[in-house]
């Protein structure tokens, strides 16, 4: 007997975790039937509302969403309705019933999500080309990458690509060091999504000195954590940014899951470019 599958429409204005995992949860209990989940981050604004009523419009399925903005919320959900699609906030009853006080205990049920499927092992495979690729190793492969990170020293970029593979998402990254070339073929990369990554100095500065301490490193490379130094780095990655005509992302005030999931949201329109070429 054959899987019956269905569209699942998951819209956040934060990084989708919440609902991917109230999703997975919830479709495990259903043997035979699989969704194909459409997965929408950080959904903040009327124009990347659009693309994703566009998406429900395309591919009608059930539509899940946690949105603070309550006008962007009503929006989706008169949309949904327009298409017959059946829509929740997923956390509304939770608050509702936080706000009513209510206190009713709930059974928790054993999920069945943990299964060997087709995508912990696409996970499995995500998580070993990127250890693999780690801190500009393995260059000579970057083209079989999802997505290549780029940036100087201290930007998250190790953490932010072991979380990517944890989501299926092959990622190489390469750190911009200093009177150091980048490797020749990245420039030439057409397949994978390359992201320069940054921070704000002080950021940068604030990191590395905690690392050298708790390396008890001390200054012995007073170039690594000198303000000026650093600044002047961060240009330079910039300029090369620029030069390839990569995106960049700010991670001062960023979470690794945010990262990630801007990450994620770059990533699926470059993969549909490359569809549509």
């Amino acid at each position: 007997m054959g899987r019956n599958f269905f569209h699942l429409h998951l819209v956040s204005d934060s990084t989708g975790e919440t609902l991917i995992t109230v999703a997975r949860a919830a479709t495990a209990l259903y043997a035979g039937i699989s969704p194909i989940e459409h997965v929408y981050p950080l959904v903040r604004n009327e124009k990347q509302l659009d693309r994703v009523i566009t998406e429900i419009e395309n591919e009608p399925g059930i539509v899940l969403y946690t949105m603070v903005d309550q006008g962007l919320a009503e929006r989706l959900r008169s949309a949904c309705e327009e298409q017959s699609c059946p829509s929740l906030s997923v956390l509304e009853p939770v608050h509702n019933m936080f706000q009513s006080y209510l206190g009713v205990a709930t059974t928790p049920k054993a999920g069945a999500q943990h299964v060997l499927n087709a995508e912990y092992f696409r996970r499995i495979d995500a998580l070993n080309f990127t250890m693999i690729h780690d801190d500009g190793q393995m260059t000579e492969n970057l083209d079989q990458a999802d997505v290549v990170l780029v940036g100087v020293s201290r930007t998250s970029k190790t953490p932010t690509s072991i979380y990517l593979a944890n989501r299926g998402i092959k990622t190489a990254n390469v750190p911009l060091v200093p009177n150091m070339a980048l490797p020749e073929n990245i420039g030439a990369l057409s397949k994978p999504l390359v992201i320069g990554l940054v921070a704000s100095p002080e950021r940068i500065v604030q990191i590395r000195q905690n690392r050298l301490l708790a390396l008890n490193a001390g200054d012995k490379d007073s170039t690594y954590i000198d303000r000026q130094a650093v600044t002047e780095e961060i240009a330079q990655a910039r300029r090369t940014f620029d030069r390839y005509n990569w995106p960049v992302i700010d991670v001062t005030r960023r979470s690794i899951e945010e990262t990630a999931a801007a990450i994620i949201d770059l990533y699926r329109t470059h993969r549909l470019g490359l569809v549509a070429q």
